[in-house]
């Protein structure tokens, strides 16, 4: 089952941040509750969650890209 990955509420009225770094990359499997990737606020850097485990099949969005609040950032195929 397909399933978008969105950037979460990250709270403090936050509603875009950075793209830092993706800790997984296409192909990988990643269980619930593991950092997907590294976003950037004007306060803190974050570690997203992955929502459910699945394999990455893509990754929507690059590096260093800005993203808004509730924006798919990647896509899981979950098992």
């Amino acid at each position: 089952m397909r399933m978008e990955v969105e950037v979460p509420d990250l709270g403090d009225g936050v509603t875009d941040c950075f793209v830092v770094e993706w800790l997984k990359k296409t192909g990988d499997w990643i269980d619930e509750g593991d950092a997907l990737v590294e976003v950037m606020t004007d306060k803190s850097n974050v570690e997203i969650p992955a929502p459910a485990a699945g394999t990455v099949t893509e990754i929507l969005v690059d590096a260093d890209s800005r993203v808004k609040v509730g924006q798919p950032i990647a896509v899981l195929e979950r098992a």
